[in-house]
Order: C-alpha cells, then structure tokens, then sequence
C-alpha cells in the first residue's frame, strides 16, 4: 500500500515507480482509494481544490513516484465546421456550468442526453467515444492550463 500526500512538480530526470490512470473526476478528488498500474494500492490524501493534472508526479510518503496518466472514460463528441455555431454551443453550455474540454471546432462532455438534445438543436454533429476527457479547468482556478 502507497500512502501519497505529496504532490511533486513533474520531472523527466525522475525514476518513476508506478502510474496510476485516472479519469477526469477522479483527477478532481484529493482523497480516494486507488489501484496503480502494477496492482498496489494507494491512497491519496492531498489538499483539496486542485485538480491533478495528467503527467503530474506524486511522491509516497517511502518516497516512490508515482506519475499521474489520464484514463479513458465515455464522452460525447460535438463538431461542425462552422466557427460562429461552434462558438454559440460554447456559449449555451458554458451558461450551464457543464464541463467540457474545447478543440477546434469540437468540444466534448461527458454524456448526457438533454445537453445532447441542445448540441444538435445548435446543429452540431455528435459521435460517442471513449477517451481522455481533459476539461477546462475554471476560469478562476489557481492554476493555468496545460498543454502537452
């Protein structure tokens, strides 16, 4: 068991002894239960209000890193090629306070059937798929977003 309440900046020069993959809201709870990738187990205990970042380093408290790797998880893809309609969606669901990671002329969500039925209303095209769901983080965060 890897007890963890220490979060280190990332370092390339750094022995990293296990990854754990978390999905977004995991990525957003200081406190959890969690398997890492060889099969121990580990226990956060971080300070609350900063979500974890994908690529980020974790020091156990016997000093293993552990480095943080998005996991893939359901999300609903919207797209169109039309920057003004794409900008609009935008708008409507950021009214919402949903949280969605935004790409060029796609953004993306986690499922949800009413914020779907807006989408196509708005004509974008949906798709389902399965992968890192990477969110915005609030505008009034601490921390910048990162790119990788």
């Amino acid at each position: 068991m890897l007890e963890i309440q220490t979060r280190c900046h990332a370092d390339d020069t750094a022995e990293v002894y296990t990854e754990v993959a978390l999905d977004a809201e995991q990525r957003d709870k200081g406190r959890q239960k969690l398997v890492a990738a060889n099969g121990e187990e580990l226990r956060l205990f971080l300070e609350r209000g900063k979500a974890l970042q994908i690529g980020e380093l974790l020091k156990a408290d016997d000093g293993k890193l552990v480095r943080v790797i998005g996991a893939d998880e359901a999300v609903c893809e919207a797209s169109c090629d039309d920057w003004q309609q794409f900008a609009k969606a935008c708008y409507h669901l950021g009214n919402r306070h949903v949280r969605m990671q935004i790409g060029a002329k796609w953004l993306r969500i986690k499922p949800d059937h009413v914020l779907e039925e807006l989408i196509e209303l708005l004509g974008l095209k949906l798709r389902h798929l399965k992968c890192i769901f990477e969110p915005e983080s609030g505008a009034y965060s601490s921390h910048g977003h990162h790119h990788h």
